[in-house]
């Protein structure tokens, strides 16, 4: 009878560190998607149009350089 209840609790266990991993899954697949609209937003942007990043944490904008700007957020989805 112990043996038994030992599975279940070892697959309780799974099942939570399944739904931790199945969560984190979906947040970094939602993030990669959203850097991904970035990128195609500032590649389809006009040469001459200005491009503004925001400050961490904050609300204030700063003028960038589009091309560092573009480049920097291709080199986010890049993996090592």
């Amino acid at each position: 009878m112990f043996p038994l209840i030992k599975m279940s609790l070892k697959s309780r266990d799974n099942d939570d560190s399944f739904d931790g991993e199945s969560t984190l899954k979906e947040e970094l697949n939602k993030k990669i998607k959203e850097q991904k609209v970035v990128v195609d937003e500032l590649s389809n942007l006009k040469k001459n149009r200005k491009v503004y990043i925001q400050q961490r944490n904050s609300n204030i904008f700063f003028l960038a350089d589009r091309a560092q700007t573009l480049g920097s957020c291709k080199g986010k989805l890049t993996f090592n």
